[in-house]
């Protein structure tokens, strides 16, 4: 017989921002919650330190584009504003910069983008404008309803034969081959200028695809449109204060987090005619959970370490989660600067995230030098300037550059430039973390020349950092699984089963959240939104 600590409506494995979004959505309802966190802070891949007096630097994710967007956010929009969340942003959205230091600044503004794009190439704004006028126009009740619904639910059934009525079948199947398609593709096709097709390209990254996979050009479009449609907003203070509004909406309605807390294995009755879960176990206690638990955690955590083949597991689902690709590894360098960097193209200097590379086709080849095991000659940088928006987070004068690279392995087989040497084990160390930082700051010195002058501290993390700083991000795969098409949207996590699907499991009332579900990565909080609508309706 079991003795448990607690007994409590729903427990939350993990404490994500899927996580926390579920968790608030259910206690605002007036369901007792529990959410357990193995790390000693909250938050997932939300966290912000002082790597420097002074200094708040937001160590993994940082910008909230999807989550404003969100109807997460806007179930909670009222207890969050009252637990104090507040989000900045400016007039500017993104831009790309060349290792010559010309590049563009993009504004928060659809209009405005097309007329810098055709000032570059006559046509490309035009083609850019037409894009983004589909995107949000014909194209969006589908492409959002996709990306915003059950995958399984009679909500997205409806959808589809609702737009089967106005497009035909022949409109459905051009939807279709048009999502397939990759990015450089189409980039080709409709962009002439390098730097235009060289601005949208790295978008794509930010799901951990390449601009040559399939849907990556769905992808590009969509993020790219909809950062400069909507900006690039920013957690006033730093993004941990997202994680201390949510857990502030949990505990004033009677839930409750305890962190320090690692869940070992998934509590069931062990019927296997009406299996359900009891509750879960942790090395110190065991939790009752009276209704569901909720497991933000990676397919294979899931189905092979918290359930196992005790709790009536079917192989094929075991088998399914063993075989769940995880992608390329990130990094993230932070550097705070006493001074705004010297940006040769002056403008730059509002961009919330700027991407810096030679081309699109440079784009292609350091995701092939990466996938192949290569640190890449000439990865994109993603460089963020949070203090463009809200410069509360370094002293007077000051700033931070975040910078985050998308395109590394994670395990190094080589570097493509011959210069940094690959370890015998194949993984990461602090040696060749430092060697990669090194490379990038010079990089960053071709665009802003002078930048070693003001650096008053730099703080890296590689793959093997971030996956220790969240076990969900395997192999320092940021996305927490590669979004390929045979892992995304209704495929995502795998290939639905007669036991399982999305986000329900072989036990009814154990649920998958988080970015190795659907509809896949990013701050959207969606999954966890999606399953905490379901069970409170």
């Amino acid at each position: 017989m079991e003795n448990y600590e607690l007994e409590t409506d729903s427990i939350v494995v993990g404490s994500g921002i899927n996580s926390l979004v579920c968790a608030a959505m259910l206690a605002v309802k007036g369901k007792s919650v529990l959410v357990l966190e193995r790390n000693s802070v909250f938050g997932g891949c939300i966290r912000t330190e002082e790597l420097f007096p002074g200094y708040h630097h937001d160590i993994m994710s940082s910008w909230y584009p999807l989550f404003v967007g969100s109807p997460g956010y806007a179930a909670l929009k009222t207890e969050l504003d009252k637990a104090g969340l507040t989000f900045e942003q400016n007039d500017y959205s993104t831009g790309i910069v060349f290792p010559d230091g010309s590049g563009l600044a993009v504004k928060n503004d659809i209009e405005d983008t097309v007329a810098r794009l055709e000032a570059i190439c006559p046509g490309d704004g035009k083609a850019f404008g037409q894009m983004a006028g589909k995107m949000f126009g014909e194209d969006a009740v589908l492409t959002f309803g996709l990306l915003g619904n059950d995958p399984y639910s009679w909500s997205l059934i409806k959808l589809l034969y609702k737009e089967w009525r106005v497009r035909g079948m022949p409109g459905l199947m051009s939807f279709a081959a048009d999502s397939l398609e990759s990015c450089r593709k189409w980039a080709n096709r409709t962009l002439s200028d390098d730097m235009n097709r060289a601005l949208i390209a790295p978008w794509v990254l930010h799901t951990g695809l390449g601009p040559d996979e399939a849907i990556s050009a769905l992808i590009g479009k969509l993020t790219f449109a909809a950062v400069v449609a909507g900006g690039m907003p920013v957690v006033k203070g730093g993004s941990a204060h997202i994680v201390d509004a949510l857990l502030k909406v949990i505990t004033d309605h009677g839930g409750r987090a305890i962190c320090d807390t690692e869940v070992t294995g998934i509590i069931t009755n062990n019927n296997t005619s009406k299996l359900r879960a009891l509750g879960v176990r942790t090395e110190k206690a065991s939790y009752r959970a009276r209704e569901n638990v909720i497991c933000n955690v990676t397919p294979d955590k899931l189905y092979q370490s918290l359930l196992t083949p005790a709790h009536s597991v079917p192989v094929e689902l075991a088998t399914k989660a063993g075989s769940y690709q995880f992608g390329r590894g990130g990094m993230q360098i932070h550097f705070a600067l006493s001074a705004p960097p010297p940006w040769k193209t002056p403008e730059l200097v509002n961009v919330p995230l700027v991407h810096l590379t030679e081309s699109m086709e440079q784009v292609c080849l350091s995701v092939t030098e990466a996938n192949n095991g290569l640190i890449p000659s000439c990865p994109t940088l993603g460089i963020g300037q949070p203090t463009a928006v809200d410069p509360s987070r370094a002293p007077d004068g000051s700033w931070i550059l975040w910078i985050q690279m998308q395109e590394l392995p994670s395990y190094i087989k080589g570097d493509a430039l011959g210069e940094i040497p690959a370890p015998e084990d194949g993984k990461w160390n602090e040696d060749i973390r430092e060697m990669v930082a090194d490379r990038v700051q010079a990089r960053l010195e071709c665009v802003m020349p002078g930048l070693s002058e003001i650096i008053v501290g730099r703080k890296a993390y590689c793959p093997a950092d971030l996956e220790h700083l969240n076990c969900n991000l395997v192999g320092g795969d940021p996305y927490s699984g590669v979004c390929s098409p045979d892992q995304f949207f209704w495929l995502r996590p795998f290939s639905p089963s007669s036991k399982a699907r999305a986000h329900n499991t072989h036990i009814p009332n154990v649920y998958h959240i988080g970015a190795s579900t659907h509809p896949g990565p990013g701050l959207g909080a969606t999954s966890g939104y999606l399953v905490a609508k379901k069970l409170t309706n």
